[in-house]
């Protein structure tokens, strides 16, 4: 199996990492409605308890490159303690390959999770290095025109590899994705030809520079359109269909489980979220302590 590119980008107003922010925390922008949904529940997740243990020890110097951190080393994509084999590893059922904008901060992006969490199906370049792709074996996650659903995209692959030579991609793997049933009887020919999937870790602005790289000129787009971002990081002027990257990684990988392998989803890829879903818990609640004080300090 192979791995999927997915493309979220992240604001990057300041060069502080999202660890070092959780104290600075302003009111701006605090939203009590937002703050009282919990998006993230529900999910089946390794116990929170070992980051709790780290938190109150405080941060530690990475033994790769000194640096000084909490829970992980994102620039080494380690992990940081002596009791960190309580983090949960995933497998995948396909390769991942992140491609990272160079400029983008890695304190503050959410894919160095993936690769920590699933170290052996997830594989991160820094542009411009980009690696060769069967251009009918791969997908890239990423909105645009063109790009399809994933219940649309193994159909849309398989009609392209048979078609080179014309537009692989166009109306016709649609169109019989609708009327069309797949009687597959494994899980390898349900997917057949898909081998990698891939992501572009870098803000929005950015991401173009990326995606229309000639290396990545004929690879099938999937856009992910019914899922909605609850990343703490606002970004201006974008959807909130524009999604950080771990949480595309994490909805790719849900609706390919359900409408490509075809099996009911129980919680497989949760973890993936196990850092995200900590953090996003440790900033609306820093949040919140915020604006209560913001109330009891207003004057009469």
């Amino acid at each position: 199996a192979s791995s999927i590119q997915l493309i979220c980008l992240k604001k990057t107003s300041s060069n502080n990492s999202q660890l070092d922010k959780l104290h600075h925390v302003t009111t701006k922008s605090v939203d009590a409605h937002e703050l009282a949904k919990e998006p993230l529940q529900g999910l089946k997740l390794a116990s929170h308890a070992v980051l709790d243990t780290a938190q109150q020890r405080g941060r530690l110097k990475c033994s790769k490159c000194g640096g000084s951190r909490m829970f992980f080393c994102y620039t080494c994509c380690s992990l940081v303690g002596d009791n960190m084999q309580e983090i949960p590893v995933i497998k995948l059922p396909v390769k991942i390959d992140i491609i990272k904008h160079p400029n983008e901060t890695d304190g503050k992006s959410t894919a160095v999770h993936a690769k920590i969490l699933a170290p052996n199906d997830v594989t991160m370049h820094t542009y411009p290095c980009v690696p060769e792709f069967e251009k009918d074996k791969v997908v890239l996650v990423f909105p645009g025109p063109g790009a399809v659903s994933v219940q649309e995209m193994i159909q849309c692959l398989r009609d392209g590899s048979k078609n080179r030579s014309g537009d692989p991609f166009g109306e016709p793997c649609l169109k019989r994705m609708k009327g069309e049933g797949h009687a597959a009887t494994d899980s390898e020919s349900r997917v057949y030809p898909l081998q990698r999937v891939v992501f572009i870790d870098s803000t929005w602005n950015q991401s173009n520079k990326i995606s229309t790289d000639e290396r990545l000129q004929g690879l099938l787009k999937v856009e992910l359109k019914t899922r909605k971002t609850c990343f703490w990081r606002s970004q201006k002027g974008k959807p909130d269909t524009y999604l950080a990257t771990i949480e595309a990684i994490y909805y790719f990988l849900k609706d390919f489980h359900q409408h490509c392998l075809g099996q009911e989803y129980s919680g497989e890829y949760d973890n993936l979220l196990f850092f995200y879903s900590y953090l996003h818990s440790l900033i609306n609640k820093a949040k919140t302590s915020a604006g209560d004080r913001q109330t009891t300090e207003k004057p009469c």
